[in-house]
């Protein structure tokens, strides 16, 4: 599989240690950058040490060269200092002759690689030992990259929005169709916000019965009601100093909606059976499925408190709207839940991408996992077909029309560009938008003879 250059530049960057006494082939500090990493370089075994023992930097890219004091010294270093940490070594494929140095990577490493390096599977290796480490060193890795990764005009746009919309301090409303990634959209906004660092807290305004928002948004006091055994600290005062995320505010009981706009408009809040009030610095980033306007207009939702959370707006496309983006969100779920596959799969069919690509996907990136995941356990073959992904015969029918349309089509508008070109290729891959070679490509593809 070709290494498709994916925009994750909305996930907080993951800090690499790179160990490498002379620069390493075929890879540098910007490749490295490109893929979400940044890297910090050593070229010594003192630097190593220190860095080791003074930051907290857990997944390690070694470039070994098989010199018996250098492994000698890299032994001694990882046996002090990195008990912590995963490493990933790269090495010429000769220098494993060497026993040492065999034993150095099959007891110290958490992967190798040789040269000529496979970027792809060098990145999949160390994000696997990224996510190893930081479940060993005692938390969950808080910066799922799922929805949001994505090479799409779509989402490279919603990038550029994100960080637009960190730099500043507004409130904003996050809009999209159930299971696009609006709350990674929200974590994506805190992280590059003046506020990363600092708690971020999810509260789904749909799932808590009426009667308890209030005191989940705002705390209690002890003996406020039946029940309030213990003080209580609610979601407002638990974000101080970073950012709330009320997911499904449309869903959000009306008497409720007049205390938040109160908070919003003073940046106070009273628990509840409490006297004092409190203060409490938060961002306010809310999500909706349903077309708040409209329920402005009938009434269930506040229009003041609409017009004090839409600031800022920030609309994530639904994934049939981010061409391209399907076979590398399915590549990626692929490799992330290789675990649970079974045994005898080994990848994904060219039909079932080509299908995965044509679907509508109503349930987005949310279905797409799914259904990839059910896949990977329930298959029997060697490649994931369409019959293992579950599509409804009714939408592969219609897919299989819509795919002869549009290759009719393109067929069509290849042999006008070719005739209104006097047949000269490169002016008809001129006026198709396309590079030649990519135009020879669908001549071939679609029999097309000039």
């Amino acid at each position: 599989m070709s290494h498709t250059p994916v925009a994750q530049s909305l996930v907080s960057v993951r800090p690499l240690l790179v160990f490498s006494p002379t620069p390493i082939p075929d890879l540098s500090a910007a490749r490295l950058r490109s893929d979400g990493w940044e890297p910090s370089w050593v070229s010594t075994e003192q630097d190593l040490e220190w860095q080791l023992r003074h930051n907290s930097l857990h997944t390690v890219l070694v470039y070994l060269d098989g010199e018996e004091k250098s492994l000698r010294q890299m032994e001694a270093v990882f046996c002090r200092s990195a008990a912590h940490a995963q490493l990933v070594a790269i090495v010429h494929r000769d220098s494993l002759r060497n026993p040492r140095l065999r034993r150095f990577v099959a007891q110290c490493c958490f992967d190798y690689h040789t040269f000529p390096l496979q970027l792809p599977r060098l990145f999949y290796s160390l994000g696997h030992a990224y996510g190893v480490a930081t479940i060993a060193n005692g938390s969950a890795d808080p910066h799922p990259v799922d929805s949001l990764m994505g090479a799409s005009k779509a989402m490279l746009e919603l990038f550029r929005q994100v960080h637009r919309t960190a730099a500043v301090d507004a409130p904003v409303l996050i809009t999209g169709e159930t299971g696009t990634g609006k709350e990674l959209t929200a974590l994506a906004i805190h992280e590059h916000s003046r506020r990363a660092g600092q708690p971020f807290v999810a509260l789904n305004c749909g799932a808590i019965p009426e009667q308890l928002m209030q005191s989940e948004l705002f705390g209690h006091e002890k003996g406020a009601f039946t029940g309030a055994h213990e003080r209580k600290i609610g979601k407002i005062e638990a974000a101080a100093g970073g950012t709330l995320f009320l997911d499904e505010i449309g869903d959000l009981p009306f008497p409720m909606q007049v205390n938040l706009l109160r908070f919003l408009q003073e940046q106070q809040f009273e628990r509840v059976g409490a006297t004092q009030s409190l203060r409490s610095d938060v961002r306010i980033v809310a999500a909706t499925h349903v077309d708040l306007e409209a329920a402005v207009k009938a009434g269930t939702f506040r229009e003041d408190l609409y017009y004090r959370i839409n600031v800022l707006r920030l609309q994530v496309p639904a994934l049939r709207e981010r061409e391209g983006d399907v076979p590398l969100l399915a590549q990626y779920f692929f490799q992330r839940f290789a675990h649970e596959k079974n045994p005898a799969i080994k990848g994904i069919s060219q039909a079932a991408l080509d299908a995965m690509s044509s679907y509508s996907w109503p349930g987005n990136v949310r279905e797409l996992v799914n259904r990839i995941r059910r896949a990977m356990v329930m298959g029997e073959h060697a490649q994931i077909s369409i019959d293992d992904l579950g599509i409804p015969a009714s939408d592969l029918e219609s897919l299989t029309r819509l795919d002869k349309a549009r290759e009719k089509a393109d067929r069509q508008a290849i042999i006008a560009a070719i005739h209104a070109s006097g047949k000269n290729i490169s002016a008809a891959a001129r006026a198709l938008d396309v590079t030649r070679i990519t135009l020879y490509r669908l001549m071939e593809k679609y029999a097309i003879d000039v």
